[in-house]
């Protein structure tokens, strides 16, 4: 397997030695020269074109979303966009998400052993997302993990064969990754104001979650707002799983809500669609929609099948409308996907269901 070439942008001399030696610690990744400024990281990408940048957001001379646009607009390459938590910092991010970057990573920091190990799983897994997020042709995967891959276990047992009494409200579940800031927006702004209950996990560091929500609520139909501990799933309004945190269902007699929970990375991810999808499982079984977009791996995949085998109605992005195929595809593979549809069909698909 070819080793994907990285080109870490950065002003920081420490962030950009603890880059390099987070992604040179992957196998398949090789770790170009790095610049500390986009006008050096011009003069590293004509001596050799690298497969992903990762791109501090604000630095001398020329800051990281200036620097993004003149690469989309003349050589487009995979971007990965390295920012730190500030509320300005994640608008910002947030930004370059709709000006073509592919995903965003917290900076690395120093801190436990275990925040490092965690830190090393997340930018690894972002930067090879990156890499296959504008090629048709997906490379599997080869090598050891470079760490457990945990399931939703650690978080909340599978579902007895006993069911809940059940509800005649119907609920919404959604898991997405790489690409997948954009597909919640083609989806829910497709949605009306009284559109049924929708629980979202999007693979995102944490701090861009409540900015991401404040975006969307600002210009969809239904409210949209950064999932709280015990926030009463309703219609109308989607809640989104915050950012290092697990995000479940929940139900109390015929209410719906959320519970927040720390907890160990859960297919690689915290928050983990897996989670999500078994608590819809367990507690909405077949009154729930569950909905898998575009990202890499396959998070959500097991869940889905557990919601499917629950009764629940299932619907997977198709190839053709993902940036990256992977989380859709492992669960059509795994049996879990009742129907595989485009984009813009999928909003529509799920009113119709409930």
């Amino acid at each position: 397997m070819k080793k994907i070439k990285v080109l870490i942008v950065d002003d920081s001399a420490v962030v950009r030695q603890t880059m390099a030696d987070i992604l040179s610690s992957d196998p398949h990744i090789e770790v170009m020269s790095p610049a500390a400024d986009p006008f050096i990281a011009a003069e590293r990408m004509r001596e050799q074109v690298p497969d992903v940048i990762t791109l501090d957001v604000e630095m001398p001379r020329m800051d990281g979303i200036t620097f993004l646009k003149k690469i989309m607009s003349q050589h487009p390459i995979p971007v990965v966009m390295c920012s730190t938590l500030t509320e300005s910092g994640s608008e910002t991010a947030l930004k370059a998400l709709e000006y073509g970057a592919v995903e965003i990573i917290q900076k690395p920091k120093l801190g436990t052993r275990q925040f490092l190990e965690e830190s090393r799983v997340r930018i690894c897994d972002a930067v090879k997302a990156a890499s296959q997020a504008r090629m048709r042709k997906i490379t599997p995967r080869t090598g050891k993990e470079i760490a457990p891959k945990l399931s939703a276990d650690v978080i909340l047992e599978k579902p007895g064969s006993k069911a809940m009494i059940q509800t005649t409200e119907k609920v919404v579940v959604v898991g997405a990754s790489t690409g997948g800031t954009e597909a919640l927006r083609v989806f829910l702004e497709a949605l009306p104001a009284d559109a049924p209950p929708i629980v979202i996990v999007q693979h995102m560091p944490e701090g861009f979650t409540r900015a991401f929500a404040q975006r969307l609520d600002g210009i969809c139909r239904i409210t949209v707002k950064e999932a709280a501990d015990n926030d009463t799933v309703m219609r109308g309004r989607a809640l989104i799983a915050p950012g290092n945190r697990h995000t479940l269902l929940k139900r109390s007699g015929a209410r719906y809500y959320v519970e927040i929970k720390d907890g160990p990375l859960v297919s690689r991810h915290r928050p983990s669609v897996d989670v999500l999808f078994r608590s819809a499982a367990r507690y909405a079984g077949k009154n729930a929609v569950g909905v898998i977009m575009t990202g890499m791996g396959d998070d959500g995949a097991s869940g889905m099948k557990e919601m499917k085998d629950a009764g629940a109605v299932t619907i997977a992005q198709d190839e053709a409308s993902c940036v990256v195929f992977g989380m859709p595809n492992e669960a059509i593979k795994r049996g879990g996907a009742d129907r595989v549809m485009p984009l813009d069909a999928i909003a529509r698909e799920v009113l119709r269901l409930c």
